[in-house]
């Protein structure tokens, strides 16, 4: 029940354009349920154990562990990652996304900032950079950055979903709403984007539609917990600064 940041999660297949180059798809495990994580993350830990040197093990294993709160230790094996492949832009950015998730924001900006090559631009490294300034409570340069990633990849829903928190980090419910609606619109939308639909929805007042949107991607128990949420949120005088921290 957070509202988080989507740094580039979905697992959408683009087809490169000339001036992007052809990264790998960012791999995500968030939407996974627990069981499910702790199945993936078992599957991984012994791949990257019999071979610690292949970097899409390694993004892939962080990418797991992160899923299962262990950001620390994604940092870890991506620290080891980026001996093995210093110049890979993947193993970079997967790595700035294990620092941010790891509260690391100054750092994982440095390296994200050598990851992004001007004359080559990713999507990916740029929505990375986007949500590391958003949690840094630059909000005006993360936008400017989203936007500029959807020239690259405009049916990206982590994109408009990225856009559309970073609005309610500043209170502005509805260019949030129009941003996570058009999201959970797009081909590849994940349950997450339309989970953090369903709080917007819930914060601007909406209750019903709000429970609506939830029920349709969790069971009654959850469901019910989540709009307790919300309604716990609207009674805190910080709620902003909550949704910003990702509490």
């Amino acid at each position: 029940m957070r509202v988080a940041l989507l740094i580039g999660v979905a697992a959408l297949a683009l087809s490169a354009c000339a001036t992007n180059r052809a990264s790998m798809p960012p791999p995500d495990y968030s939407n996974l349920s627990p069981g499910e994580v702790q199945s993936t993350l078992a599957e991984l830990t012994a791949r990257y154990t019999s071979n610690p040197r292949n970097r899409d093990i390694a993004i892939h294993y962080a990418a797991a562990l992160r899923a299962n709160g262990q950001s620390g230790q994604a940092v870890a094996v991506l620290e080891t990652a980026m001996r093995d492949h210093p110049r890979d832009a993947d193993v970079s950015v997967a790595y700035a996304k294990a620092l941010t998730a790891d509260g690391r924001f100054d750092q994982a900006l440095n390296v994200i900032d050598n990851a992004i090559r001007p004359e080559a631009p990713d999507w990916n490294a740029l929505s990375v950079k986007g949500a590391i300034l958003d949690q840094l409570g630059r909000h005006a340069e993360a936008r400017e950055l989203y936007t500029q990633a959807m020239v690259y990849a405009p049916y990206e829903p982590s994109l408009e979903a990225n856009l559309g928190l970073s609005y309610s980090m500043t209170n502005d419910l509805a260019q949030a709403e129009q941003h996570l609606r058009r999201a959970a619109s797009l081909p590849g939308a994940t349950s997450r984007i339309r989970q953090n639909l369903a709080l917007i929805v819930g914060l601007s007042g909406r209750f019903e539609e709000a429970r609506a949107l939830y029920a349709a991607e969790l069971p009654p128990d959850e469901v019910e917990a989540n709009m307790t949420y919300v309604r716990s949120m609207l009674t805190q005088q910080n709620r902003w600064e909550r949704i910003a921290a990702g509490q």
